[in-house]
């Protein structure tokens, strides 16, 4: 297994890590991960360097950077990421019982 990089995704447990806020995020989305071009890889490292990039496979395939994947963009993970976050960002506001004044507003965005 690769270093950790920036973003791990688990295709196994349809899990999408951003390392540096230490938070994962189960998509529930199973035409996303059920996409053809996903159906050999069990897990990605991105964000370290280009170089260093890994894409791991379920069988005997050796491992990959992620450019040689040729799977698309790292934002089709990191904006599925990044909506779940802003959806538990704005459920801890609305669980927050403080008045508005006190924890400000309630999140509208969120961008990796």
């Amino acid at each position: 297994m690769a270093s950790l990089g920036n973003w791990t995704i688990v295709f196994d447990d349809k899990l999408i890590i951003k390392q540096s806020e230490g938070i994962g995020h189960t998509i529930d989305d199973d035409s996303f991960w059920n996409d053809s071009k996903f159906s050999n890889i069990w897990a990605i490292h991105y964000g370290t360097s280009v170089s260093t990039d890994e894409v791991e496979y379920r069988d005997a395939t050796p491992h990959s950077t992620f450019a040689d994947a040729n799977i698309g963009d790292i934002s089709q993970f990191t904006n599925k990421w990044d909506s779940a976050h802003l959806t538990q960002l704005q459920a801890d506001w609305d669980a927050d019982e403080r008045d508005e004044s006190e924890k400000g507003p309630r999140p509208t965005s969120y961008s990796s």
